[in-house]
């Protein structure tokens, strides 16, 4: 039986923190509170079920979204789900992981547990949100519509992390490309000149000594430096790979001048539309919060909400910790407490997202088409200097002849 670690208050206000064995999270919410604690966190810790050949890394979200639309059509077609699973599940094509997954789903099935405890079992394929929101699904009865939006929303969330990868990644090619030609011309072609330099006995230019010392450093010394320039990144995405760093990174992130500016817009739009789809399958809003602050991808976002479910559970508006944040703007602040007013969180949720959505695709594609100019001048002028340093002393070789 899955294992799940727990915080939660207890009825003196204290917290406690612990494990619980439970088929599901909503099991382990309801035993929880049968010993009169209120949960704050739950987080499964093992699965307990026999899982040969699974494997961590999980499945592409294209290769998830297919799986989702094709059961969405099936169920909706009035198949019964353990039918549905063994149609996907034939063949020998598709996900190896996806495959072993549904086989352990269809064990669990045959042992009258539901689909979303089944599915929590392979947490690093159907995550939080999926869970919840086939579990929401399985209790309205409305299993299809809600595996139609989830398709939905793994194809927009996809669709929206590439974009902003996209932004972050081009220039990082794109200087590396310029790094590589920048030491092929150091290490390569200007010792060529220096041939022809030295045979003429004149004083070189202080241009040219400058880039010949330069390319003396970088034949001597190029171990070192290439170690830094590999060894740099490799060590930064180890340290972000630690709690402490991903916070720090996240931190960093969303308040660098433009950089920033695209983060924080695919952060919104990801955590809202996250909630509206969740409130939207009948999740409690408290609930919807907390699984929404878990996927936004962004620590300083992650806080905000937190703070925003506090503020329910004390009972005021969600609204209340969004207008008091800095990083949130007047109008998704005003958008969400109108939408609180009026019993419309879902759709105003959407809107925010739409719009955040099609702003962070803006900014991409204006920021790539920037870089692109502004890198190509960057490169060519290190060239040109480059250039004129290596012909400076020929120049004054032929003033020298005449």
């Amino acid at each position: 039986m899955p294992v799940y670690n727990f915080e939660a208050k207890s009825i003196d206000g204290r917290i406690r923190k612990g494990s619980v064995d439970a088929e599901s999270e909503v099991e382990a919410k309801a035993k929880l509170r049968a010993s009169q604690l209120v949960p704050i966190k739950i987080v499964l810790k093992s699965s307990g079920v026999n899982m040969p050949g699974f494997k961590s890394s999980g499945i592409k979200p294209k290769e998830l979204q297919t799986f989702t639309r094709q059961l969405a059509v099936l169920t909706g077609a009035g198949v019964p789900i353990v039918q549905s699973l063994e149609a996907l599940n034939r063949g020998d094509g598709g996900n190896k992981n996806l495959k072993t997954a549904i086989t352990g789903i269809l064990s669990q099935l045959e042992q009258g547990k539901t689909l979303s405890g089944s599915m929590s079992n392979y947490g690093n394929i159907f995550d939080k949100i999926y869970t919840e929101l086939v579990a929401a699904g399985e209790a309205s009865g409305s299993l299809d519509v809600v595996l139609t939006r989830l398709a939905e929303y793994i194809e927009k969330s996809n669709k929206l992390m590439g974009k902003v990868k996209g932004a972050l990644v081009y220039p990082a090619a794109i200087l590396i490309v310029s790094t590589l030609v920048i030491s092929v011309i150091l290490m390569f072609v200007i010792p060529a000149f220096m041939e022809l330099f030295s045979a003429s006995g004149q004083e070189l230019p202080k241009l040219t000594m400058f880039v010949v010392n330069l390319s003396e450093i970088l034949k001597k010394y190029w171990y070192l430096i290439f170690g830094v320039l590999i060894g740099g990144p490799l060590l930064l995405k180890s340290y972000t790979n630690t709690k402490e760093g991903e916070r720090n990174m996240d931190s960093l992130m969303i308040t660098l001048p433009v950089l920033g500016t695209l983060v924080l817009r695919s952060s919104i739009a990801r955590f809202t539309r996250t909630l509206a789809i969740l409130l939207t399958a009948g999740v409690r809003l408290a609930e919807a919060i907390e699984i929404a602050a878990n996927t936004s991808g962004n620590y300083e976002m992650e806080k905000i909400l937190m703070e925003t479910k506090h503020s329910i559970t004390q009972g005021r508006t969600f609204s209340a910790p969004l207008h008091s944040s800095k990083l949130i703007p007047d109008m998704v602040a005003q958008m969400i407490s109108i939408g609180e007013e009026s019993g419309n969180m879902d759709v105003m949720l959407n809107k925010i997202a739409d719009f955040y959505e099609e702003e962070v695709e803006a900014a991409a594609d204006t920021l790539t088409s920037l870089i692109e100019p502004f890198m190509m001048v960057f490169l060519g002028g290190i060239i040109a200097v480059l250039v004129i340093a290596m012909y400076l002393p020929i120049f004054n070789m032929a003033n020298t002849v005449t």
